[in-house]
C-alpha cells in the first residue's frame, strides 16, 4: 500500500471544509476566481503524492467558497482527486498504519469526508470503488471503535463477486496504478481477541455523517438498495441501531426503513433474525411513548413491519401485533385532524394485513376503526372537481382503503340473517346492528369512491391513486352488488373505458406500469410483472355478478364487454400453452372470466346466435378443450370450458351431421370429460367420484351437473350427436361406471345425469333399448331412483 505522506502538507482540509464542495449551486465566479480555481485544479490535476493533492484540496476551498462552484466545477475536482486517494485513507486508518504521521481519527475523518463528497456525484456513488468502500463504512457505523479487518471471514470482497476486477482501477484517478488492497466486508464476529490499532479511535458525529451521506447516496442511484443488500447494509445498520450507535437513531434507522421498503421481501427473506429484533426495539419504543411521540413514530414503523405472514413465528407475531394495537387504539379514538390520524391509519391497515381482525380489540373499537376509515374517505373524495390532493393524502386515502376491504372482506363474508341474533363474521363479537352499521358507513363511503371516479378523466388514467381508488370499488363489487345499483350502472362505462384503456397500453400509463413493476413484489424475492391486464383483471368478479342482472348486463354488452372477456381468454390460453406441464398453475380470471361469459350465454341466447364474437369463442374452446383433458392441474379451467361451450351449442339448432372439425372435436372432447369425473375404478366408496377429481370437485361439482344438463339441451338441438355418442361408447361407458359405482347419494349430480340420459332416450332408439335393458338387469341401482328417466324408457 502506498504511504501516506501528508508530512509537507501545511494543514489539511477539515471535514466542514470537505463538506463545502458537495454544495453546488449556480452562482457565477468572478474572473480573478476563475484565473486562480483554473490554477488550483491544475495543480490538483499534476499532483505527485498525497501531500500536494491535500494542499491543493485545501487551496480550493480557500479560494473558492463552495457555495460558488458549479456543478462542472466539481466534476473536474471530483476527477482529478479520484476515489483511490479516500479509500486508501480508510484503509491505512483500520489497519492502524502509523508511518502515514496522522491519528487514525484524522485519517477517518478526512477519508470518509472525501467519500461524502465525491458521492453527490451520481456516476461517483455507482462507481465500483465506492462501493468497495461501503462494507468500511458499514463497519464503522455499526462496530464504532471496535471494528477491525481482522474481524472479517469473507475471502473475497462483494466488489470483487461482481466484477472480478481488482478494485484499484478508476477512471481519471492520477493515482489509479497504486496498488489498493481489496476494502474489507462488514464486520462479522470477532475474532481471537485481536486488538486493532484504532481502538481508539472515536466515532463522532461529523465522520458517522459522512459515511450515512455516502450511503444514502448510493441508496438513489440505480439499482443502490440491491447493492447495498450484497454488502451487509442491513445487518451493520441493524446492529448500530441495536448497540445505539452514533447517529443510528436519526441517520441510520431512516436510512434502514427506506432499504425495506425498497427492498421488502428480499431483506426479510435473508436477516429476519436481525430485523425481528429491530421491530421488536421499536415496538416497545413506540409503546412506551407519549401519545404525541407515537404519532411521530407510526408512520416509521410502517417501513420495519414484514411485508407478509409467515415470515416470523406466528406466535411471536401475534405477541407484537397484541401489543401495537393497544398503543394504537387511544390514537384511534383520540380527537386528531387528518394530517394526525393519516399515519395512524396507515399503521391499522399494515396490521390487519398482517393479523387480521382477532388482534384489533373490543367490537366497538372494530367499528370505530372503520368509522373512521369511511370518514376520512368521505372527506378526502367528495371535494369539488379540480381540487389538488396532496401525496401524502392519497397514501392515507390508500391505506383507507385497506381498512374498509378488510371490513368488507368480513361483513359480507357470510352475509347476515336477520333471524339470527349473531352474524356469522370475523369482526369478533360484532353483534347484528353493529354489523349493519358497519356496512352502513361502507355504503355511504364507496358511494363517495363513485362519485370521484366520475370526476376522473381519461388523462388520468395513469394515476396510481385513480388505479388504487379503482381497486378498492372492485373489491367491494366483487362482495356487495345489492347496494347502489343505480350509481354503479352509471359508473359502468368508466369502469370498462378505464381497463380498456390499460389493456391498450399508452404514454399516460407508462409511468403507472412503471410504478407498479416497482411496488410489486412477488414470491421468492422477484416482483411480479405488470401488465395492462390488472384493471380488468380486479373488475372480473363484479362482472361476473353484473352479468347476470339485466340492467347492468345490457349496459355492459353495448360497451363491447364480449371483447374484453374473450380477449382475456385467449390471451390467457396462450400463456398457460407456452408454460412447462409441471409448471402450469391455475389463473382464477380465467376461471371468472369464464362465469361472466357463462351468465351471458344463458341469458342472450339470441345474441349467442347472431354476434360472431360468440362464434371466435367457440373456435378457442373447441381447440383448448381436447387439450385440457390431459392437464390435470388445469381441472377447474377444463370445466369451465366445457361447460360454456356446452351452453353456446345448445342455442344451435342443426339436424344434420357433425360436419364441422373443431365442432366435432369439441363434443367428443366434452363427452370425454363428462365421463371421466364417474371413473371406473372397482373398490371406489359408493357415489364418490374419480379419484382425480376428489379433491377440485367443491368446485367443479355444480360445473360437471350444467354441463350434463346443456348436453341433453345438446341432444334434443342437435340430433347429429347421436352418432358421436355411439361412436364413442359413451352411454355404455355411463352405464357400466354407474353399475360398479353404485348409488349417487349427490341429488343434484342424480338429477342433472338423468336429464342427459332422459334426452338420449328420447333422441335414439338404440340409446333407449340400451338403457332399457340396463334397468331390467338391475345392477345400476342409481338408475332405478331416475323415476324420470323410467317413464322416458316405457314409452
Amino acid at each position: 500500500m502506498m504511504v501516506m505522506d501528508v508530512s509537507g502538507c501545511p494543514s489539511v482540509p477539515g471535514t466542514d471544509e470537505m463538506e463545502g464542495l458537495s454544495a453546488a449551486s449556480g452562482d457565477s465566479l468572478s474572473q480573478d476566481q476563475k484565473d486562480m480555481l483554473e490554477r488550483c485544479l491544475h495543480a490538483l490535476s499534476h499532483a505527485k503524492n498525497d501531500s500536494q493533492t491535500l494542499a491543493a484540496l485545501l487551496l480550493i476551498t480557500r479560494v473558492c467558497p463552495a457555495s460558488q462552484l458549479d456543478r462542472v466545477t466539481l466534476r473536474r475536482v471530483f476527477e482529478a482527486v479520484g476515489l483511490n486517494l479516500p479509500a486508501r485513507l480508510l484503509v491505512t486508518a483500520v489497519r492502524g498504519d502509523t508511518s502515514s504521521g496522522l491519528p487514525a481519527q484524522e485519517l477517518l475523518s478526512l477519508g470518509s469526508a472525501l467519500l461524502a463528497a465525491l458521492s453527490t456525484d451520481p456516476d461517483m456513488a455507482q462507481h465500483q470503488q465506492m462501493l468497495g468502500t461501503l462494507p468500511m463504512l458499514l463497519g464503522l457505523l455499526s462496530d464504532g471503535p471496535a471494528w477491525t479487518p481482522q474481524k472479517q471471514r469473507t475471502p473475497q470482497t462483494s466488489q470483487q463477486k461482481e466484477t472480478g476486477a481488482s478494485p484499484s482501477k478508476s477512471n481519471g484517478d492520477h493515482s489509479a496504478q497504486s496498488s489498493q488492497p481489496s476494502p474489507p466486508e462488514v464486520a462479522g464476529e470477532e475474532s481471537g481477541g485481536q486488538t486493532s490499532p484504532s481502538s481508539a479511535v472515536v466515532l463522532n458525529e461529523a465522520l458517522a455523517s459522512d459515511c450515512y451521506q455516502v450511503l444514502e447516496a448510493v441508496l438513489v442511484v440505480s439499482g443502490g438498495p440491491e447493492r447495498l443488500l450484497t454488502r451487509g447494509a442491513i445487518p451493520a445498520l441493524c446492529r448500530a441501531i441495536g448497540q445505539s450507535q452514533t447517529l443510528s437513531g436519526q441517520r441510520g434507522r431512516p436510512l434502514l426503513g427506506l432499504l425495506l421498503s425498497q427492498l421488502g421481501l428480499q431483506a426479510w427473506e435473508r436477516h429476519s433474525a436481525q430485523l425481528r429484533a429491530v421491530l421488536e426495539r421499536l415496538s416497545r419504543e413506540f409503546c412506551q411513548a407519549k401519545e404525541h411521540q407515537r404519532l411521530e413514530l407510526c408512520a416509521e414503523l410502517v417501513q420495519f413491519l414484514p411485508p407478509q405472514e409467515g415470515l416470523l413465528e406466528r406466535g411471536a407475531l401475534k405477541r407484537l401485533a397484541v401489543e401495537l394495537w393497544a398503543a394504537v387504539r387511544p390514537l384511534v379514538q383520540s380527537k386528531l385532524s387528518t394530517r394526525q390520524l393519516g399515519p395512524v391509519l396507515a399503521l391499522s391497515a399494515c396490521l390487519l394485513d398482517l393479523c387480521g381482525w382477532d388482534c384489533v380489540g373490543p367490537p366497538r373499537f372494530c367499528c370505530l376503526l372503520v368509522n373512521r376509515a369511511c370518514v376520512e374517505v368521505r372527506m378526502g373524495l367528495e371535494e369539488p372537481p379540480g381540487t389538488d390532493m396532496s401525496l401524502d393524502l392519497q397514501h392515507w386515502l390508500t391505506a383507507c382503503y385497506r381498512v374498509m376491504e378488510a371490513a368488507m372482506e368480513q361483513a359480507c363474508s357470510q352475509g347476515l340473517d336477520d333471524n339470527s341474533v349473531q352474524p356469522q363474521t370475523s369482526l369478533p363479537g360484532l353483534s347484528l346492528q353493529q354489523s349493519r352499521q358497519v356496512l352502513g358507513i361502507l355504503e355511504e363511503a364507496f358511494s363517495a369512491v363513485i362519485f370521484y371516479l366520475k370526476q376522473v378523466e381519461q388523462s388520468r388514467h395513469g394515476d396510481p391513486f385513480v388505479f388504487a381508488t379503482f381497486r378498492c370499488l372492485c373489491a367491494w363489487l366483487a362482495e356487495e352488488t345489492s347496494c347502489l345499483k343505480e350509481e354503479v350502472t352509471s359508473l359502468l362505462p368508466f369502469l370498462i373505458g378505464y381497463s380498456r384503456d390499460h389493456l391498450q397500453g399508452g404514454g399516460d400509463l407508462r409511468d403507472l406500469s412503471s410504478w407498479m413493476a416497482d411496488m410489486s413484489m412477488g414470491p421468492g424475492s422477484r416482483k411480479n410483472k405488470w401488465t395492462g391486464e390488472h384493471a380488468l383483471r380486479y373488475l372480473l368478479p363484479a362482472l361476473c355478478h353484473l352479468t347476470a342482472e339485466e340492467g347492468p348486463r345490457q349496459v355492459l354488452l353495448s360497451l363491447d364487454l364480449l371483447s374484453l372477456l374473450i380477449g382475456l381468454l385467449q390471451r390467457g390460453w396462450e400463456g398457460l400453452q407456452k408454460q412447462e406441464v409441471k409448471a402450469q398453475r391455475r389463473d382464477p380470471a380465467l376461471e371468472t372470466a369464464c362465469s361472466a361469459l357463462l351468465n351471458i350465454a344463458v341469458t342472450e341466447p339470441d345474441k349467442v346466435r347472431k354476434d360472431p364474437s360468440f362464434s371466435e369463442l367457440q373456435k378457442l374452446l373447441d381447440d383448448a378443450l381436447p387439450l385440457l383433458l390431459h392437464k390435470p392441474r388445469l381441472l377447474v379451467l377444463a370445466a369451465n370450458f366445457c361447460t360454456l361451450g356446452l351452453m353456446l351449442g345448445r342455442t344451435k339448432v342443426t339436424p344434420s351431421d357433425l360436419t364441422d372439425p373443431g365442432e366435432r372435436r369439441f363434443f367428443s372432447a366434452a363427452l370425454r370429460f363428462l365421463l371421466g369425473a364417474l371413473g371406473s375404478a372397482h373398490g371406489s366408496p359408493p357415489g364418490s367420484v374419480a379419484a382425480a377429481w376428489e379433491e377440485g370437485w367443491d368446485e367443479v361439482g355444480e360445473l360437471w351437473s350444467l354441463s350434463l344438463q346443456a348436453l341433453g339441451a345438446c341432444f334434443r338441438g342437435r340430433p347429429g350427436l347421436m352418432a358421436l355418442v355411439r361412436e364413442q361408447s359413451w352411454l355404455a361407458n355411463i352405464l357400466s361406471t354407474l353399475s360398479i359405482r353404485g348409488s349417487l347419494t349427490d341429488a343434484p349430480t342424480l338429477e342433472a345425469l338423468q336429464e342427459a340420459l332422459c334426452a338420449l332416450a328420447q333422441m335414439c332408439p338404440a340409446c333407449r333399448d340400451e338403457i332399457r335393458e340396463e334397468l331390467r338387469g338391475g345392477q345400476a341401482s342409481c338408475l332405478k331412483d331416475m323415476k324420470q328417466l323410467r317413464r322416458a324408457v316405457s314409452q
